[in-house]
């Protein structure tokens, strides 16, 4: 534990006057306050216009006091009724800012609103409600009536309530919700109906994002823009979808503060190309933006005239001078240095308590050196994305994901995909979103075949920003590599990954870091966990620099052209941000923390390290060490070419391929008793190998001990159910399943000179894997188990015969000649 030390002065016990004077509202259950917690009240509930790339200058926010209550399911709506409790909208019911503090499955929300005569709402305008998001499932009744349905928690949506209007008196607004939450397979991101104390969350059901309401053109009115940049023709593309459209024309005014930039006029739904002429290009070092004006015309009268933004950028890949390829940034190589923002808030849960605490966490990100936000599982409001366009933020946009475990029926995958291609469609306007990434460690995913296939729709979608598959493709629950994509995404804890670009995908650390320390007074639960723990501030921030050295090693060796750290502030029972949850306690030295990530994205520039040397090794097919397991009886058995006899445990003679062979039954080894593999160099491993079950469990043929994970394994992977020659995290996979009872021939090979890591089966070559270093080890080469997490696993059930062991990689043709003999 170490002394807390705020940023801000001391919190005051008490609510403010204004929110104890509200009607029935007050914080229930806060149990832990931001800077920003006591700024929020019934009469300034998230004030600020919602939706800043197309602004209007007449709207009203009712964000405020509402009737609440809990529902049940086949209720009839309570029309006219007032509701018993209190609730403060946009903040979720789970929040203490809410004023419910519990979570329900059904709920109603009520209230009236008053419509501005100035509006002249009816027969020259119509009323327009909108909804940032309510999770998840909405009917919303005006009066009565039903004006609409909603299903999804993180899109925006609208309904015209103008012919359920009575007159110019109070307006009744009645909104049913219902959000099972984890009970469905509905996409929830890291929301469960029970928080665990681990990596999943309270929930945020109902209104969590800001309802209002604006008058709009009942002859036409623009209702969404599309811009595109094109730094290469110095244009925009912009495409106005409007209301009423038929016959309707729009011109669009681009400005660079107060200079006319260009006037371009066309046809409402059509593409127009907007000329921006020696562009000022967007950047996090320069994040310029140009203001748009556009305007709906029939003939010469303008009907509705809307206020936009946007920034000249690219985004794609290239080669850098090692040969490897990269992402850039405006044409330049620019690695992405990101952390992984959880958006999650111990007052508002998944709304931030006010707009400048929600800017905060961006500026902040900002100030400590990195350029990226992997915006984690979750969609953020329209203001989170204005801010990052403003500060100068590059963004990964994640999908939110399923729930894990087991496979979503066929109506879940079809409503994730619609989910997913609206998610893009209300965001692909952001200058600051530079890739869209669909699945995180196979959570929800079901097939690795349509994994690919919408990665491809994504990019058919949206072909200017890249695409990433699947975040952590080599973590969890994934379904593997659907080859997909224009990068390849690995998960490494405490990290950073090593993966390598193959062909047209770039490589990408997706999530590393992770190291945690508890900060008395500022945690969530009474204990904290992380992927390793530190005991001292110091400590935290020497283990930050130490990972983020190696990751500048890995982007100049390896090719990564992104890493995301883990994780922007602690969040519930995760301890493991640069800031405690409540964002009042810095928890490492920043000066340090902000010299390596900005020397990373300094150096991290595509010229690479010079290849280290290679050794040769040792000619011939008969290896630097072979075991026939020839004796066909004691304790020990005989290093044919070395001199590293091996000791037997558990182990038993049987009839093998030739001669004799040791059968293990889930307990046994054989010991080398040295490390029999450089693991920093090229190696290779064969042996043939029978199993007496293929089942879920992993089942180790040959590996050499590191004292915490196996430096390799060639093994059967039960998560795979697949022959694989493997990596901590990484395996090169056969393309069938083995039969228990058959002998089969494995060979693994490492080539430290191309990166690779592949697998043959029976002399043919099945699965490679690109990565660019390996683990350093001194342990023993053992068969027939491995080692994970510092405890001996993943036992053999089967035979083994005739393990050699190689100090160089082998080629595919001396494979098959050590198979066919």
């Amino acid at each position: 534990m170490i002394t807390a030390l705020t940023l801000v002065a001391t919190m005051t016990a008490s609510l403010s006057a204004r929110a104890e004077a509200a009607d029935g509202w007050q914080p229930e259950g806060l149990s832990m306050k931001t800077p920003w917690t006591d700024d929020v009240s019934p009469d300034n509930a998230l004030p600020d216009y919602p939706r800043p790339q197309l602004t209007r200058k007449a709207w009203h926010n009712l964000n405020g006091l509402w009737e609440f209550s809990a529902a049940t399911e086949g209720e009839q709506p309570p029309f006219g009724s007032t509701l018993d409790e209190r609730v403060l909208v946009p903040y979720p019911i789970e929040s203490a800012l809410s004023g419910i503090g519990r979570r329900e499955d059904r709920m109603w929300y009520r209230r009236e609103f008053w419509v501005p005569a100035s509006w002249k709402v009816g027969a020259a305008n119509r009323l327009v409600l909108n909804f940032g998001a309510v999770d998840h499932d909405a009917t919303v009744y005006v009066n009565g009536v039903e004006v609409t349905t909603h299903r999804g928690g993180f899109d925006k949506f609208s309904a015209d309530v103008t012919d359920a209007l009575r007159g110019r008196g109070p307006q009744e607004l009645l909104i049913g919700v219902t959000d099972l939450g984890d009970q469905t397979w509905q996409p929830l991101g890291k929301q469960r109906n029970v928080p665990d104390r681990g990596i999943f969350y309270e929930g945020a059901s109902g209104i969590w994002q800001t309802v209002w309401m604006e008058p709009v053109a009942a002859r036409g009115h623009v209702q969404a823009l599309r811009t595109t940049p094109d730094i290469d023709a110095s244009t925009l593309a912009l495409t106005v979808d409007a209301a009423e459209a038929d016959g309707a024309s729009v011109e669009a005014v681009v400005k660079a503060g107060n200079t006319k930039v260009s006037v371009t006029r066309g046809p409402a739904g059509s593409e127009l190309t907007l000329p921006v002429p020696n562009a000022r290009l967007w950047s996090p070092d320069d994040p310029y933006l140009y203001q748009l004006q556009v305007s709906l015309k029939r003939g010469n009268k303008v009907v509705d005239t809307v206020g936009s933004y946007f920034g000249m950028r690219e985004i794609g890949t290239a080669e850098g001078a090692d040969g490897k390829l990269r992402i850039t940034l405006n044409g330049e190589i620019t690695f992405l240095m990101s952390t992984l923002d959880q958006g999650y808030w111990p007052d508002g849960i998944y709304t931030a308590p006010t707009d400048e605490a929600l800017r905060w966490d961006i500026a902040e990100t900002k100030a400590l050196g990195f350029n990226t936000i992997r915006k984690h599982i979750k969609v953020e409001p329209d203001r989170w994305y204005h801010a990052a366009d403003q500060l100068g933020m590059l963004v990964w946009q994640d999908m939110p994901s399923m729930k894990t475990g087991g496979t979503p029926p066929p109506e879940a995958r079809t409503e994730f995909k619609r989910q997913l291609r609206t998610m893009i469609d209300q965001h692909d306007s952001w200058t600051s979103i530079i890739g869209w990434v669909p699945f995180n460690e196979g959570w929800g995913e079901w097939d690795r075949a349509e994994t690919g296939q919408i990665a491809e729709d994504v990019k058919a979608q949206d072909p200017s920003r890249l695409v990433n598959a699947h975040s952590g493709v080599n973590c969890c629950d994934s379904h593997g590599d659907s080859g997909a994509g224009d990068v390849i995404d690995w998960h490494a804890y405490t990290g950073p990954a090593q993966n390598m670009p193959e062909g047209d995908r770039v490589a990408m650390d997706g999530e590393h870091g992770g190291y945690g320390l508890e900060v008395e007074d500022h945690m969530w639960f009474g204990e904290g966990h992380a992927y390793q723990m530190a005991s001292s501030k110091e400590e935290l921030t020497s283990l930050y620099v130490e990972n983020q050295e190696a990751v500048l090693e890995s982007a100049q060796r390896c090719g990564i052209s992104s890493a995301v750290y883990t994780q922007t502030t602690d969040v519930e029972h995760e301890v493991n941000g640069f800031y405690t949850y409540d964002r009042q306690v810095k928890k490492m030295d920043f000066a340090q923390v902000r010299a390596v990530n900005r020397a990373i994205i300094d150096n991290a520039d595509g010229t690479g390290l010079p290849p280290g040397e290679v050794d040769p090794g040792t000619p011939g097919l008969d290896g630097v060490h072979a075991y026939p397991f020839s004796e066909g009886s004691g304790t020990t058995t005989a290093d044919t070419v070395g001199d590293a006899d091996a000791t037997l445990t558990g182990a038993e003679w049987v009839t093998g391929v030739d001669g004799s062979a040791l059968s293990f039954d889930g307990a046994g080894q054989a010991d080398t008793g040295q490390s029999l593999v450089k693991t920093d160099g090229s190696y290779s491993v064969s042996a043939w190998v029978k199993l007496d079950e293929a089942g879920g469990a992993f089942q180790t043929a040959v590996s050499q001990d590191t004292g915490r994970d196996s430096a390799f394994f060639l093994q059967y992977s039960g998560a795979d159910q697949r022959w694989s020659m493997s990596f901590s995290g990484v395996r090169a996979l056969s393309t069938e399943k083995p039969e228990p009872g058959r002998w089969y021939h494995l060979v693994g090979v490492r080539d430290a000179a191309t990166g690779s890591l592949t697998l043959y089966v029976d002399g043919q070559k099945q699965g490679e894997q690109k990565v660019c270093t390996a683990p350093e080890t001194t342990g023993s080469t053992v068969i027939g188990r491995g080692q994970f997490g510092g405890n001996l696993v993943d036992y053999l059930r089967g035979d083994v015969d005739e393990v050699r062991i190689f100090d160089r990689a082998l080629s595919a043709e001396e494979v098959a000649q050590i198979a066919s003999r």
